[in-house]
């Protein structure tokens, strides 16, 4: 899904007909004269140095308004000194291909919603200033979401809150799955849910909300329980092929080991995520693609030291409780992570590097969660086996 096909990427320069600096990546000039392009956000911006001048006038004048043949000999007339209209050509292709350039003459790809331009302008935009892919239209990546399929396990606190956001976001095809029912104890975290749902199954409920959230996306469920590996495979297997498994449930506690054995058969991306407390996280995990989950937990487990006595079980430092304390704060923050990572992996935008976890811990935010482990040659689920 992550992968920038042809058409996405635009072609050669020449295919640009009104280069223009993606309006969020607007260039400035320092105070020593060099141009910064791609705001000042860290993983975007870049600074150019420009002892002649030539490369301020060139964001300036790509504003969607001009040609590229068109630009390259306004600044070669302007400039005539210090570039030639082939060098300037050059760079306004190296900046599309950093990111920063799209075709403001780009006309919307085939296959959206009749009311995806308005419907979605805002989070295209914002996913337009986190691409650095050079599309040929910053639309590519909503039609991604639009022809989506995922899976969600799990239509809790995190499965609840990732399912409105992805539901908002334009996901095109949704399927719940949970086998419990609305109970007023959920509904401090479960925002998806209120009072006159309470006794009725979580899936039915999620179903008719998320309908009436965004009716163009297509949004089925139904009340199932998860009760082994075996289970899961053949949850998958029945229905269409789905492009990520989004897992919200944290029960049974084997049931990430489940999901990463089935999804690493099926050759399937997920994602999942929880809390623990005031530790807010979610992983990101891709078949073939880095370290699985399983890898993960080993690197982590060998990492922590709990300076446990011998046989003594981990448990005692991090004890489980019949219910995990929870707060519609570390729900919603849990399934925005979950999300952002569904978005990233059906999109590509912002590009990730599977095999982690990252999340907040509400005691320390100045200290972020950011766990990575490498692939294990002797992991009993991928087996170290090569990219």
């Amino acid at each position: 899904m992550t992968a920038l096909s042809e058409a996405e990427s635009g072609g050669a320069e020449a295919q640009l007909r009104r280069p223009r600096i993606k309006p969020e990546h607007r260039a400035y000039r320092t105070v020593d004269g060099n141009v910064r392009i791609g705001s000042v956000i860290y993983g975007i911006g870049a600074e150019i140095a420009d002892p002649d001048g030539w490369i301020w006038t060139l964001t300036e004048l790509m504003d969607g308004t001009r040609s590229g043949p068109g630009i390259a000999a306004e600044v070669a007339a302007l400039h005539p000194a210090a570039v030639k209209p082939e060098t300037v050509g050059r760079a306004i292709e190296e900046l599309r291909q950093a990111g920063f350039v799209e075709d403001a003459a780009a006309p919307l790809p085939p296959g959206l919603a009749e009311r995806d331009p308005l419907r979605h302008a805002r989070g295209v935009a914002l996913l337009r200033w986190m691409d650095l892919s050079p599309r040929a239209s910053p639309w590519q990546a909503q039609l991604r979401l639009r022809h989506a399929r995922a899976l969600v396990l799990g239509v809790g606190g995190t499965g609840g809150a990732a399912a409105q956001i992805l539901t908002a976001a334009g996901v095109g095809r949704l399927h719940l799955v949970d086998p419990d029912t609305v109970e007023l104890s959920n509904l401090n975290r479960q925002l998806i849910y209120g009072e006159a749902d309470i006794g009725h199954p979580k899936a039915d409920t999620a179903v008719a909300a998320l309908r009436a959230l965004n009716s163009d996306v297509t949004v089925t469920g139904e009340r199932r329980e998860i009760r082994g590996q075996d289970d899961l495979a053949a949850l998958i297997a029945e229905g269409p092929p789905y492009d990520l498994l989004v897992l919200g449930a944290d029960r049974p506690p084997e049931i990430r080991r489940w999901a990463n054995r089935v999804c690493l058969a099926a050759n399937l991306p997920w994602v999942e995520g929880g809390y623990r407390g005031p530790l807010v996280t979610a992983g990101v995990h891709v078949p073939g693609s880095g370290p699985c989950w399983e890898c993960q937990r080993a690197g982590e487990s060998e990492r922590r030291d709990l300076r446990l006595a011998p046989g003594q079980d981990e448990a005692a430092a991090s004890p489980r409780m019949p219910w995990n304390p929870a707060s519609a704060v570390t729900a919603t923050l849990s399934g925005t992570l979950v999300a952002h990572a569904a978005v990233a992996l059906l999109t590509g935008v912002p590009p990730m590097r599977p095999g982690f976890r990252y999340g907040i811990n509400l005691m320390s935010l100045g200290d972020p969660v950011l766990q990575r482990h490498p692939r294990r040659p002797d992991c009993p689920a991928c087996g170290g086996a090569a990219s």
